[in-house]
């Protein structure tokens, strides 16, 4: 390929300097790097996608059939034509090709800094930030040739800033120490009453929102993201194991769930201290341990694998990919991280945003439930002022999921009400109205309020759903030493209980839920959830059905069954693919 013909900018690559952020100097052009290439989809004709998730969303759990592998290649994979393609011009421009993979559509390759500059025309710097910390940026647009800028839909890897953060909060009670026992009784509830007044181990909390019984989500995979890196030795983000093992055992009383790890990128489990120093150096253990400790409560039957990845445009849109088409799979997915869409920091570029929506589109064609927390800043999502929501949590396909403060009494809900302590400091349920997503259709049926924001576009509605949120109604969890007990919550508590949630129906229903959206807003409006009409999360109220602070509410897990199990069981059902 000859590197002087005219090349074209490959759609919604562009990416402007992080506000703050110090040029230090200029790439090594001699580093290697990965990066990877992601295909086109494979050309069909217009109009197939839709009308495969036109078909299933008027559809029961039990009715539905998803998508075998091949189908899914032929509709949301590449075209082996374009991954030629894209491999012949990478060797032409001295990078070296190190995997493909067509169900993911992806081409990854290793090359020098030097040689990736010349093949996207574009260049390279080391920046330093206040917040984000050391990465390597570039600027602009990315540049193809002509006719290869739609053969490509995204490159990923060549800018290393950190992008998304937890959404987890602590209480003003953490890592109160673990009584030493002279027996193997479980902790009593007044023992954790005294030590955490208001919070709750996960399994009472399923037991509270009347999760289906007799199923523990035995036959089931759920993958739980979890970030940590970019490279540097403050970076951590893991689990302890004995830890868990320990806190499902000794504390929950549950028999440990079966957890494998997968490492897209990075250095995969790398636990840190957990302390409120270590946090400010970008510490994810705290998270990594709550969406575990969670998961693995409330469906230990489930086998648990651990997406772990960095916080990089490149790690997440890898790791989306792998859970959605990879070989793992997975039933139900569960991300407590998230950004608000109008980063000033220009952290997601479009075409991040695009290749990340369309993997979670694909989701819904294999029966892949997306939980994603809604932000624990309110309706401000830490936007600067402005109301925001967060992202990947507006994307319109996923279920988005809001905070609530939960109270009970002689174990039964008491009172549960919007989630707002911003006055506090301790935040609150995130949502409002996207301005990245239009409204899907599936969301006519409900009022979507105008965006506070002029000129008040009204779009994505978010949150769909909320589960408790609050950290001083939050949930207990181990802490990462395996010596010590953390009252937490955010939205990231609030994600995985329902991730949980959706596991043991799936056992229940002996069928994969998928994508609930569609369903949610036609038939599941009234009657099933349990409304919130008490509270705000800043500018949005709390209202009878669906509002922008928590959806249409809180679960009750038989109602869920109830309302999702198949009214007819009669010869020609359609069959449920495995996959």
């Amino acid at each position: 390929m000859n590197n002087n013909e005219p090349k074209v900018a490959i759609p919604g690559s562009f990416r402007k300097v992080a506000d703050g952020a110090t040029m230090i100097s200029s790439s090594d052009p001699n580093e290697t790097i990965s990066v990877t290439l992601y295909a086109r989809r494979n050309p069909h004709p217009p109009g197939e996608v839709k009308a495969v998730h036109e078909r299933l969303a008027g559809e029961l759990p039990g009715e539905r059939r998803y998508l075998n592998r091949t189908e899914f290649n032929q509709l949301f994979g590449a075209s082996p034509k374009d991954m030629e393609k894209i491999k012949s011009w990478a060797k032409a421009n001295a990078l070296r090709v190190v995997g493909e993979d067509i169900s993911k559509r992806q081409v990854c390759v290793e090359g020098k800094i030097g040689d990736f500059s010349k093949a996207f025309d574009t260049s390279f710097h080391d920046y330093e930030h206040p917040t984000l910390g050391k990465f390597r940026g570039r600027t602009g647009d990315i540049f193809i040739a002509d006719d290869l800028y739609k053969v490509i839909d995204g490159v990923f890897g060549l800018d290393t800033r950190p992008i998304g953060h937890p959404r987890f909060r602590k209480s003003r009670i953490v890592e109160v120490p673990l009584k030493a026992k002279k027996t193997t009784a479980l902790p009593s509830v007044a023992d954790l009453a005294s030590e955490f007044p208001g919070a709750f181990l996960p399994t009472t909390v399923a037991k509270l929102y009347n999760y289906p019984a007799n199923t523990d989500g035995s036959g089931q995979n759920i993958a739980v993201f979890a970030f940590n890196g970019p490279p540097g030795p403050d970076h951590h983000g893991g689990y302890n194991l004995g830890a868990v093992q320990t806190y499902f055992q000794s504390v929950v009383g549950v028999t440990p769930p079966v957890i494998q790890d997968v490492v897209i990128q990075g250095k995969g489990n790398f636990p840190g201290p957990d302390t409120p120093a270590t946090e400010q150096r970008g510490d994810s253990t705290g998270e990594v341990m709550l969406d575990l400790c969670i998961a693995g409560a409330v469906c230990p039957g489930a086998k648990i694998f651990m997406y772990f990845t960095e916080f990089t445009s490149k790690g997440w849109v890898d790791a989306i990919h792998d859970a959605v088409a990879g070989k793992n799979n997975i039933s139900v997915i569960t991300i407590s991280y998230g950004n608000p869409e109008q980063d000033p920091n220009s952290l997601w570029t479009q075409m991040g945003v695009k290749l990340t929506d369309q993997a979670f589109e694909a989701a819904a064609a294999l029966g892949i439930t997306i939980c994603c927390s809604s932000g624990d800043d309110g309706s401000s999502d830490a936007g600067g002022g402005k109301a925001e929501v967060d992202f990947p949590a507006s994307s319109p396909n996923v279920l988005a999921v809001g905070g609530t403060k939960l109270k009970a009494s002689k174990n039964k809900i008491s009172s549960e009400v919007v989630w707002n302590e911003i006055r506090q400091q301790m935040g609150a349920s995130g949502g409002g109205i996207s301005t990245v997503f239009s409204k899907p259709p599936y969301q006519d049926g409900v009022k979507i309020p105008p965006s506070v924001n002029p000129p008040h576009q009204i779009g994505r509605g978010v949150p769909d759903v909320a589960a408790v949120g609050d950290p001083e109604t939050g949930v207990i969890i181990m802490h990462v030493d395996g010596k010590s007990l953390d009252a937490v919550g955010g939205t990231s508590a609030s994600a995985p209980l329902w991730a949980g949630l959706i596991i043991r129906l799936n056992q229940a229903l002996k069928a994969r839920c998928g994508f609930l959206n569609q369903l949610l807003y036609t038939k599941m409006t009234t009657g099933v959830l349990r409304d919130i009409t008490k509270g705000n999360n800043g500018a949005y109220e709390s209202a009878k059905g669906w509002d922008a602070c928590t959806g249409f509410g809180s679960p009750d897990g038989q109602k869920l069954l109830k309302a999702l199990s198949s009214k007819s069981k009669k010869k020609g059902t359609a069959k449920r693919s495995t996959r």
